[in-house]
């Protein structure tokens, strides 16, 4: 490999109309190496690989992602890429892309983003952040509409954190999700900060509400809420949810339930977020080696009583789905709408109508396991009612013959006897109004008449 400097004294050399078999002698180099860097095949520099190239094979799918998602992050790609056995370090990943200009710009999404941002200490065990993230489009097999909520808790200081998927951000799946991310985490900070949620605090004021207020005491915490329009006051968690949105949620497969989802987002934060690697005073060490050293409270045994309730519909089969099972309800409420409720951490699961009424009670099945929970009395009612209202007769066929029976055909009898009846009588009216109509020598002897006169 000739560098910069070669290069320039081999074409100058030329230039004077040296030979390049005495510009090899010259120099040292090759007669072939001079006679490649004389005509530009080779460029000064850059040394010719002597295998072939073990990124090439995975040019092809690189390209097409960065086609398809502009803003997809390398280090996602790099997750996809090591199930598809890529060799290469997350670096070279990174290099390939540059080099070869494989990312494509988005001008539609490009913003400026030039502002300073303050450098704020969290001293070991002082806060955990929280902040839902809304998660567009989820699988229309979770029947929870157009968004999925996500509250995302992070330890300040270490980084470290768990997430919560939830159909919904009320105040009962908030503290359901937040008992859970504590749990989690391994303990609890002395300071939880959140924005102006309105099921924390009034979003005006900034106040807490009386509700959560019982909610902060029960588990030993203060509350601190965000001034306006002060993202960056939490953005260890605001960076988080960047990284569950792009790293997790994008490539999130359309057959998982929300259960298969919800270990998964667990998976990715302990493989993915724990195993990260952060710089210290005592060196460098894993965000998990760091929040091991936090001082955390231990969490209450028990969790905040708090019912959750959410809708569901009842199949054909008089079941209701719940997280993974199956309950079962009364016939009566078979493919109608009904509510299920529980306690954060109860045994039990209430089912009721809309009204309110509760028709069921099931002691809850740990979520996931896909097990189905029946009443012997709903079993036997609904046996019951399905065989009331099956036919034992033999179905039709699509193009059986089926002629008009004898109460049709009785029935046809009477309609043509009425039909015929007022034919005639129509007839005779018609008839007897001809008959005045067509004589007219009464109207000739009149006129004879009034002549005379």
């Amino acid at each position: 490999m000739l560098t910069w400097e070669d290069d320039m004294e081999v074409h100058a050399l030329r230039k004077r109309g040296w030979s390049i078999s005495a510009i090899a002698r010259h120099t040292g180099f090759d007669r072939k190496t001079v006679r490649k860097y004389l005509a530009g095949d080779t460029e000064p520099g850059v040394r010719a690989r002597p295998g072939p190239d073990p990124f090439e094979p995975f040019v092809d799918y690189v390209t097409a992602r960065l086609v398809e998602d502009p803003h997809l992050w390398a280090r996602t790609l790099f997750d996809k890429l090591e199930d598809l056995g890529f060799g290469l370090s997350y670096q070279s990943l990174t290099r390939n892309i540059r080099t070869r200009s494989l990312r494509p710009a988005c001008e539609a999404c490009r913003t400026a983003a030039d502002r300073p941002n303050a450098v704020i200490a969290h001293p070991p065990g002082e806060e955990t952040q929280w902040d839902w993230l809304e998660l567009p489009d989820p699988p229309a097999s979770w029947g929870w509409g157009k968004k999925a909520f996500l509250l995302v808790g992070s330890l300040a200081h270490s980084g470290k954190w768990r997430a919560v998927l939830s159909p919904s951000m009320d105040q009962p799946h908030l503290v359901a999700a937040i008992d859970r991310i504590v749990r989690g985490l391994g303990g609890l900070t002395r300071i939880w900060r959140f924005d102006r949620m309105a099921t924390v605090c009034d979003p005006g004021s900034g106040r807490v509400t009386a509700s959560f207020a019982g909610v902060a005491k029960h588990y030993g915490v203060s509350v601190a809420i965000c001034p306006p329009r002060r993202g960056n006051r939490k953005g260890v968690v605001e960076k988080v949810n960047h990284t569950a949105a792009q790293r997790w949620w994008r490539t999130l497969a359309d057959d998982l339930t929300v259960e298969a989802a919800q270990a998964s987002v667990d998976r990715f934060a302990r493989l993915r977020g724990d195993t990260r690697i952060r710089a210290t005073t005592d060196g460098r060490s894993s965000v998990a080696v760091v929040a091991k050293a936090e001082p955390l409270a231990p969490v209450p045994v028990t969790p905040y009583p708090v019912i959750v309730s959410e809708s569901r519909t009842a199949s054909r089969q008089a079941l209701v789905s719940y997280r993974g099972n199956r309950y079962s309800v009364p016939p009566e409420l078979a493919a109608a709408q009904v509510t299920v409720s529980h306690p954060i951490g109860g045994q039990y699961i209430d089912i009721a109508t809309m009204t309110g009424v509760v028709v069921a009670r099931h002691h809850r099945a740990t979520d996931g396991l896909g097990l189905m929970v029946r009443d012997s009395g709903h079993i036997i009612a609904l046996d019951t009612a399905a065989m009331a209202t099956a036919t034992t007769g033999r179905p039709h066929r699509r193009k059986e013959r089926i002629p008009p029976g004898v109460a049709a055909k009785a029935a046809a009898a009477q309609l043509l006897r009425t039909t015929t009846a007022n034919t005639v009588a129509t007839e005779s009216v018609a008839t007897a109004t001809d008959s005045t109509v067509i004589d007219l020598s009464a109207y000739e002897r009149a006129a004879q008449r009034r002549t005379i006169q």
